[in-house]
């Protein structure tokens, strides 16, 4: 049974132009071709990516961390309460107003008091800034180094001057040894964070991302296995471009660097745009969408890769609205330059009550006198004119 449901979803007038199959791309005359298997070793690879972060997170992420000054924010402990542990765990986080109510019968505190439990009990579970920097210290690292990598790899090859080289002789395109690790570790990165996301920063795009790292890891699969090799290898390196600036630019906003930050942000949101909005669509989903049907009749792999690629699109959009909404607010509400943008994704830290009654005092005092400076100033402006 499994052998024939193998048999039917692995036809090759599903995955290949007419004409051409699996035989195509068996070992010959010294020339290699990329095969299935070879995707086995992704997971060691994987499981190697997540024992180097623990160890760069604790060597060179949390000094970089202390000497970039990164500060953590000072959290007010909650009081033990049974009765509130067990509803903010079980229950909900934020309670409504009738539960507010029972809350406040059971535990004899005042709604006030139980507001300030519930927002301090928030802000604990809330991650660190130091955690927040070690994670964008490692992407940072990893998507640097892979998109040079990834930059030496396609610099001498023709299909990255010419998109239409990419179809020349498909499938039969050899194996290079470089295209082989360069595939390998983007996919053992991807699969380690999807590995790792469950005990990473979760942000609001927590769904997204999930998506994002399965559409990738599903496509690149899949073109690695139906020799898609060259245009994946595109994809990758596209992506790379820009990721490194918005991880650099998350480090200098947790270190408190606000005009490094607001600078590196303008440049990624530059990049993004133009890489994800511009060259993505119109070159290279162009080339696997437009042009191939020059050459071979459609087959049901050309949709599905062409699928995978408009979902990558999909999200591309979708982050591409965050970011010009940050952009247009900071450039047009007069925010200066060290003053922080910030990211919508992320949950903000809550601001205790007391705190903001503290502040409104503050506030109160100064506009007092403020006030009092002014009438003191026109009465002796009045007893001058005597």
């Amino acid at each position: 049974m499994l052998q024939e449901l193998s048999d039917w979803v692995w036809q090759e007038r599903l995955w290949f132009p007419e004409g051409l199959g699996w035989a195509d791309l068996e070992d010959r005359d010294g020339r290699v071709y990329a095969k299935g298997q070879d995707l086995w070793v992704v997971l060691p690879i994987a499981l190697a990516f997540i024992i180097i972060r623990q160890i760069f997170e604790r060597t060179v992420a949390l000094p970089l961390a202390s000497l970039l000054g990164v500060k953590e924010t000072v959290r007010l402990q909650v009081s033990p309460n049974p009765t509130l542990e067990s509803f903010y765990c079980n229950t909900s986080k934020n309670p409504t107003q009738s539960a507010m109510e029972r809350l406040c019968k059971q535990t004899d505190l005042s709604e006030r008091q139980v507001q300030r439990w519930f927002r301090r009990r928030r802000n604990q579970d809330r991650p660190s800034l130091i955690k927040k920097f070690k994670e964008a210290s490692w992407r940072f690292t990893f998507y640097l180094l892979a998109f040079f990598a990834g930059l030496a790899t396609l610099i001498d090859k023709p299909w990255f001057y010419d998109l239409k080289e990419m179809w020349e002789g498909f499938p039969v395109l050899s194996l290079l040894p470089s295209q082989y690790w360069y595939y390998m570790i983007e996919l053992g990165f991807y699969v380690a964070l999807l590995f790792s996301v469950a005990f990473d920063v979760k942000r609001k795009d927590f769904n997204e991302q999930i998506i994002h790292h399965l559409a990738t890891i599903v496509l690149l699969c899949f073109s690695w296995c139906m020799n898609y090799i060259r245009a994946g290898t595109l994809v990758m390196l596209l992506h790379d471009s820009s990721d490194y600036f918005l991880e650099s630019a998350k480090m200098f906003n947790y270190a408190g660097w606000r005009t490094t930050c607001n600078c590196i942000f303008i440049v990624f949101a530059s990049i993004f745009i133009f890489t994800r909005l511009v060259i993505f669509p119109f070159k290279i989903i162009y080339c696997t969408w437009v042009y191939p049907v020059t050459i071979y009749k459609p087959f049901f792999g050309y949709y599905f890769l062409n699928g995978l690629m408009f979902v990558l699109q999909l999200l591309h959009i979708f982050w591409a609205i965050l970011i010009v909404r940050m952009a247009v607010r900071f450039l047009t509400t007069n925010v200066c330059w060290t003053e922080k943008v910030d990211d919508e994704r992320s949950d903000k830290e809550e601001t205790d009550e007391s705190e903001e009654e503290e502040n409104d005092v503050k506030k109160e005092k100064k506009k007092n006198g403020a006030l009092q400076n002014g009438h003191a100033a026109h009465n002796n402006n009045h007893c001058n004119s005597k």
